[in-house]
């Protein structure tokens, strides 16, 4: 079964509504298809009479060493398309070699994510995503949440100084979770009850001391996701932290901005050797791994083919999507002539008509 069919069969499953949730983009949703549009822009110039018969794709992440290329990006309320929600992916994903990034906006608490990870592996590797709260206190407990469960890194979004604009949200009314759904994360923390779609607070005046605050508050390796401009991930990397995670939020936040793989180049030229570069948005391919690897990213995260994997077979469907991922990547690699990922360089990218 193909990502394409997986997306087909949980599209007849979900409710329109809830489909609509997972697939939707901001305003006119330009961005949201230009990230997977943007892909068909490159085309892979491969080597020849280098290769191997088989291949080392393992990469080294902050606190995931020797880790599968594909991570499982944060996304938001797995309960509401399967029941096994969150729990399932993160034994999907761990069996997979896979690190999980879990969203503050999970619909299962983190402690227990990290739980049903380690049924399935015993070291597993689960990055825990937040967004810098207004209050600190908040944003502090939430860390002491992520650390008290075993996660070994944090994943701070910085694209969402306020919500995207979600016209299919709008047009549907789909404003709060079904019933015994809740941003679990959130229970008992102040502020609205963890219910609505928007009970995760953004704080527009978020800022870099936000981000120094959050590196005093923990000795876990913090990854910025949402980093577009160069400039800003040579201030990420002054500021001290491990990654950069090149981002546009799947489409969901700024509907102005380029492709996230465009963004790319010159986020790792800016970055140099000096902390991993990860990207995700519009990856849904084998070969949209090679390319982003071959444009200087160390892994690629994957978010909705992940989603319509859950809904359609859950925890087996999202081991299909992250193994299939994988697979066509390790193919790509060997068609490339290569038998490291660093084979993959920028030079073998080129323009889908050839030119450089």
């Amino acid at each position: 079964m193909t990502l394409g069919r997986l997306h087909d069969e949980a599209r007849g499953i979900l409710d329109p509504a809830h489909y609509d949730y997972v697939a939707g983009g901001a305003d006119r949703e330009r961005v949201l298809a230009d990230n997977e549009r943007a892909f068909d822009r490159y085309a892979l110039l491969p080597r020849v009479l280098r290769g191997s018969e088989a291949r080392d794709t393992s990469v080294d992440l902050p606190g995931a060493r020797r880790a599968a290329p594909v991570i499982v990006a944060p996304t938001a309320f797995h309960r509401l398309v399967h029941p096994g929600g969150e729990r399932a992916t993160a034994r999907a994903a761990a069996a997979e070699g896979a690190v999980l990034v879990t969203g503050a906006a999970a619909t299962t608490a983190v402690a227990d994510v990290v739980a049903a990870a380690r049924e399935a592996a015993p070291d597993p590797a689960v990055w825990f995503q937040l967004y810098p709260h207004p209050r600190r206190e908040v944003t502090g407990a939430l860390v002491r949440r992520a650390e008290e469960a075993g996660c070994t890194a944090l994943v701070v979004t910085v694209d969402s100084p306020v919500f995207g604009r979600h016209a299919r949200d709008l047009r549907n009314g789909f404003t709060d979770l079904p019933p015994g759904h809740a941003a679990e994360n959130m229970r008992d923390l102040p502020g609205a009850p963890p219910g609505g779609l928007t009970d995760i607070p953004m704080s527009p005046a978020v800022s870099w001391r936000d981000i120094d605050e959050i590196l005093r508050m923990t000795a876990l390796p913090v990854l910025l996701k949402g980093v577009l401009h160069p400039q800003d991930a040579r201030l990420a990397v002054g500021h001290g932290t491990a990654g950069v995670i090149v981002s546009n939020h799947g489409g969901r936040q700024c509907d102005a901005v380029p492709a996230a793989v465009d963004c790319l180049p010159p986020v790792v030229d800016a970055v140099g050797d000096r902390v991993p570069v990860l990207l995700d948005g519009g990856i849904r391919r084998g070969s949209d791994v090679a390319v982003a690897r071959a444009l200087g990213a160390t892994a690629v995260g994957v978010g909705r083919p992940v989603v319509w994997g859950l809904a359609a077979e859950g925890e087996a469907g999202v081991r299909r999507v992250l193994a299939t991922l994988r697979e066509e990547y390790d193919h790509t690699l060997a068609l490339c002539g290569g038998r490291h990922n660093a084979d993959l360089t920028r030079d073998m990218v080129v323009r889908r008509d050839g030119t450089w």
